[in-house]
């Protein structure tokens, strides 16, 4: 299955990528972001992928990559 979908594998296990998630963390303290979200943010930023399909829209619609893009989600709120 994954192989006939073209699955990607991206880690997130560099020092300077867990400090990059530890910054957003900090920064998106009131939303709040954890650890799960601050990797898909630098996910998004390494791909340059902005559709998300997530249930935390509140969370997805505050966060930004590459400094200000928005996500596009792909369940709008409330539905």
């Amino acid at each position: 299955f994954l192989r006939q979908s073209q699955t990607q594998i991206h880690e997130c296990t560099d020092l300077p990528d867990l400090e990059l998630a530890a910054f957003l963390m900090r920064k998106y303290a009131d939303t709040p972001m954890d650890v799960a979200d601050a990797t898909l943010v630098l996910l998004a930023q390494q791909t340059d992928v902005a559709d998300f399909l997530t249930l935390d829209c509140r969370g997805f619609s505050t966060f930004r990559f590459n400094g200000h893009e928005r996500f596009r989600l792909v369940l709008p709120a409330g539905e």
